[in-house]
């Protein structure tokens, strides 16, 4: 279950270009090239911060560009006591300029701790960039940090989510995500290994999206997140995030993408 995003950036991102029959030339509106961000600063022509507004009445905090900060090579998402906007929470976003099509994205964090929260990476595009609402999820819920849960959505339709085992627990060190987004499959990692593969068409988005990693909390998800008691200010840390376009070597030592590309 995750919810239809309010994005912050309206405007449609530049058609891809590259002629011939390259695989982001095959999805509309697919324009970020292969990366890989380590975080030493936060890149503002690759990142927008989230800032002063809620995706509704479900999210307990607003997002704030106060939630946000790179320290000795990390993204810190946090989330905290601090009346902002409608709420009275503070919680921490930021998402893409750029959207990306088929290939392996991969990002290394260590999740929030508490019920009610939700640690994710993810990609999406929605109406509000007058596109169907396609998703690929990683979530980490903070009432049980021993699994992720995996989902995707396709025009809008979702219930494909899957809990699997994160050893060890998400909240209590750094653990590498990934999935391979391909024309006829999709394929999620766990620390490098294979934990779940859809190739049903039906549950296959098609769209390129943009990538966010984001914290927030729920006052009324209770039975999907658990129930909400603010114990102090938590966060996510991220060490790096990897865009590996599809047919292109790999960005770092160690990511599945030296493995399938």
């Amino acid at each position: 279950m995750t919810i239809l995003l309010k994005q912050a950036i309206g405007a449609s991102a530049l058609l891809a270009t590259l002629g011939g029959a390259g695989p982001l030339a095959a999805q509309d509106g697919a324009s970020g090239t292969s990366f890989v961000e380590e975080f030493d600063r936060l890149d503002t022509a690759r990142w927008y911060i989230s800032d002063g507004w809620n995706n509704g009445k479900h999210q307990n905090c607003t997002w704030s560009k106060d939630q946000v900060g790179v320290e000795d090579g990390r993204l810190l998402l946090s989330f905290d006591a601090k009346p902002s906007g409608e709420r009275q929470y503070a919680c921490g976003e930021v998402q893409t300029v750029k959207r990306y099509g088929y290939g392996t994205y991969e990002v290394r964090m260590k999740t929030a701790t508490g019920a009610g929260l939700n640690s994710a990476f993810f990609t999406y595009i929605g109406p509000t960039d007058k596109k169907p609402h396609d998703e690929i999820d990683f979530e980490v819920l903070g009432k049980d940090t021993s699994r992720v849960q995996l989902n995707q959505y396709i025009a809008g339709k979702g219930g494909n989510e899957k809990l699997v085992p994160v050893p060890g627990g998400a909240d209590k060190g750094f653990n590498d995500y990934a999935f391979v987004w391909q024309k006829q499959s999709l394929r999620y990692y766990v620390n490098g290994a294979l934990v779940h593969e859809v190739t049903d068409p039906k549950k296959l988005p098609n769209h390129a999206q943009k990538i966010f990693l984001s914290l927030w909390g729920t006052d009324t998800l209770s039975d999907w997140m658990g129930r909400f008691a603010f114990s102090g200010p938590t966060r996510v840390e991220v060490e790096r995030l990897a865009f590996t376009a599809e047919g292109e070597p790999c960005q770092f030592d160690g990511s599945v993408a030296c493995l399938v590309n």
